[in-house]
């Protein structure tokens, strides 16, 4: 049944500019398609001397490129270098440096690829590559040196992947991860989410996404039919950093995505000069809660190379998230977590150690 419903649903996707055909897509993919991919185009963008700021940006440029939204840059604010958005896409010289204990696979991800695009690493969760592509490639992120072209999906692997999920009965959720799931369009996000409903043992479907973020115009009504109508539980889990992400149409998309029954939550990560402070994650934590969403983890820096600058430390951080406990409810409250390698789960870091 799988097989067949697979490759059914395979047949009818399409190479047409928005993957199916429904004009409420063009506007979000004509976004991410004229993302800003130079770091001169984004100075410029904020009213920064390029000549100030070019020499570092274009060294971490080569490394890692720069890919940014204009709905994510119209939130920053012109003429600051230490805007926090700001801070976290544009490149620096910073991560040509190699310095011990930064390593291009932190996670050991590696180790743990069931077949090619699945990730199986916990015991109830497995983690399906979508595809590689980001909307916005962030500095820090702990997959910049991720063999992407190694994990391009087939219509082969995508069977092979059902086939291998259908064989496990312990797999009760699949996250649909990257790259960015969402970049994918919504006829191909639909094959996922119905093939995956058609094995019984699996209840959830959760989506690792920046993109309705960075675009809040990816949240479009097929999507949201797509999630709605399915028998699988849906849960977003959104990545926001700073309350500045979240302007009126990211809370109006978060709105129609609660509407339809979609659970969302928010991971962070602890981010030097960006929102290490207790004043800065607490109004993270009030905005985000404005949009429906509920703060999940904290995540301690991932040690990935090139991204050296965006480390807080452990003490620091129990310091920042103990402070929040005082001025937060509980509910508001991210957990601080760590992700280590061979471990059944993410693993909170005791803020009375």
């Amino acid at each position: 049944m799988i097989q067949r419903t697979a490759a059914l649903i395979e047949a009818r996707l399409v190479d047409s500019p928005d993957g199916n055909g429904h004009a409420d897509d063009q506007s979000w993919q004509k976004l991410l398609s004229g993302s800003i991919t130079s770091p001169d185009t984004l100075l410029r963008r904020l009213d920064l001397d390029p000549a100030q700021w070019r020499k570092g940006a274009d060294l971490g440029h080569q490394l890692f490129a720069i890919r940014v939204p204009e709905p994510y840059a119209g939130r920053m604010e012109p003429g600051n270098p230490q805007d926090p958005l700001l801070r976290q896409v544009l490149p620096t010289n910073e991560e040509g440096l190699s310095l011990p204990g930064y390593l291009t696979d932190p996670l050991e991800e590696a180790d743990s690829i069931a077949t090619t695009g699945l990730i199986r690493k916990y015991q109830s969760r497995a983690l399906l590559m979508v595809t590689g592509q980001c909307a916005i490639n962030c500095r820090y992120c702990f997959r910049r040196h991720f063999p992407y072209d190694e994990h391009r999906l087939t219509p082969e692997d995508r069977t092979r992947i059902l086939e291998f999920l259908a064989s496990d009965p312990d797999i009760n959720e699949v996250i649909l991860s990257g790259g960015d799931p969402l970049v994918a369009s919504d006829r191909l996000l639909s094959y996922w989410a119905n093939s995956i409903a058609e094995i019984p043992h699996i209840r959830r479907l959760r989506i690792h996404t920046r993109l309705p973020v960075v675009i809040p115009q990816r949240i479009t009504p097929t999507l949201l039919e797509t999630l709605s109508a399915s028998r699988l539980q849906s849960v977003m889990v959104l990545h926001i950093n700073h309350a500045n992400e979240l302007d009126e149409q990211v809370k109006a998309a978060m709105t129609r995505l609660r509407d339809a029954g979609v659970t969302l939550l928010n991971q962070s990560v602890i981010l030097r000069g960006i929102n290490d402070d207790a004043d800065t994650l607490a109004a993270l934590s009030e905005r985000l809660f404005e949009c429906h969403i509920l703060p999940y983890y904290l995540h301690a820096f991932d040690p990935v190379a090139g991204a050296h600058h965006f480390a807080v430390s452990d003490p620091q951080a129990r310091d920042i998230v103990k402070q929040l406990m005082a001025k937060l409810p509980g509910f508001l409250v991210p957990r601080l977590v760590r992700e280590v390698p061979d471990r059944p789960g993410k693993t909170p870091i005791d803020l009375f150690a």
